[in-house]
């Protein structure tokens, strides 16, 4: 039978998110029930509350979680009930032409729950990145589930579902950077955090965290930046280059998503070194650059799609690294909270006084 359980939905544009009761039926076939544990409030939460993403509102919130699968549909194989997993939004098809390339962290088709959760008068939620864990329980497509060592604090945990994978992923998957490296991350929110963490989980030799805010780069050095520019009093460029031999780093990871600082990125990077924008940006956003300069410097330009992770690969490797005390991930949450604390967690977020609130069911 369908189950009645308490979610925060935002409920129109720029409208303050509200908690209501969620229907969540059963699981249908591919589908399953997920008792959330820990959600993390992301950006992209926030983007969809804004009406950034689409205006298919109302939205149920929250997909960087992680909890215990309750229940599951006909033909599920990979999860059952009592397994403790992370949740992710690009479950992969294995069917497409990425997946038969063998190149599954493409995929071109993932999916969700085909059923929707819906308010008590039946009105349709859309589940933000087709996950809606700011709920006690969810739905999702089985392929949605990655299981993983249930040793891990499910606040910790949960993060890999968005944030910290995009972040580690562009720098390990996207970037690949290596020992000896130069790296260079401009933006230190969450995720450039987590580029960061990755890079020196790689072996980077030189670590350059920029950013406008001191107390962020104050953070990023305690996730192995080993130099830090503030670029609102020092020109970036000009400081990558200095701190890399006159150079420029091997790898830049752009995790802003604006013109100005994918410029900064693409002009501090070596020759034929990388450029990784795993920053988003918006819909009207233009880059214009001298086409002689991007073919004179060579190299790589790359987007990251959430840090082009394999969950099934990528989610237990990480955990492992995290139990062996190989990597920190606890040191990505600020602090957690409740439900009803999601609209403060996002003011906080936009003040830049969090890394990471993360709400505990």
């Amino acid at each position: 039978m369908a189950q009645e359980v308490r979610g925060v939905i935002a409920p129109g544009k720029d409208e303050p998110v509200r908690i209501e009761t969620i229907v969540v039926p059963d699981p249908g076939p591919g589908e399953a029930v997920v008792r959330v544990q820990a959600c993390g409030v992301c950006h992209t939460d926030l983007h969809y509350k804004q009406g950034g993403i689409n205006d298919e509102f109302p939205f149920l919130l929250g997909h960087e979680a992680a909890g215990v699968v309750e229940a599951v549909g006909d033909g599920v194989s990979d999860v059952e009930p009592g397994d403790f997993v992370v949740l992710n939004w690009r479950a992969v098809c294995g069917r497409c032409r990425a997946c038969l390339r063998g190149r599954p962290w493409y995929c071109f088709d993932t999916h969700n729950a085909r059923q929707k959760m819906t308010l008590t008068d039946g009105t349709e939620l859309s589940p933000a990145l087709g996950i809606g864990a700011f709920a006690e329980k969810t739905l999702v497509a089985a392929g949605q589930c990655t299981k993983v060592d249930p040793a891990v604090a499910p606040q910790v945990a949960g993060l890999l579902g968005c944030g910290v994978m995009a972040g580690i992923g562009a720098a390990l998957n996207t970037g690949n950077v290596g020992r000896g490296d130069s790296v260079a991350v401009i933006g230190c929110g969450g995720v450039g955090d987590a580029a960061i963490a990755g890079s020196h989980l790689a072996g980077a030799g030189t670590i350059i965290a920029v950013d406008i805010d001191d107390r962020k780069l104050e953070t990023a050095r305690s996730m192995g930046a080993t130099h830090t520019v503030n670029s609102r009093e020092t020109d970036p460029v000009e400081a990558i280059r200095e701190l890399t031999g006159g150079f420029g780093a091997d790898v830049v990871i752009e995790a802003v998503g604006r013109p100005e600082t994918y410029k900064q990125a693409f002009y501090a990077r070596d020759l034929a070194g990388t450029v990784v924008l795993v920053g988003v940006p918006t819909p009207e956003m233009k880059l214009e650059l001298p086409l002689l300069d991007v073919f004179g410097r060579g190299g790589a330009l790359k987007s990251s799609w959430y840090g082009d992770c394999l969950p099934s690969r990528d989610f237990p490797m990480l955990i492992d690294l995290h139990l062996q005390g190989r990597l920190d991930l606890g040191a990505f949450v600020t602090e957690t909270i409740g439900l009803d604390e999601v609209e403060k967690a996002f003011e906080r977020m936009h003040q830049g006084d969090v890394l990471r609130s993360v709400v505990v069911l």
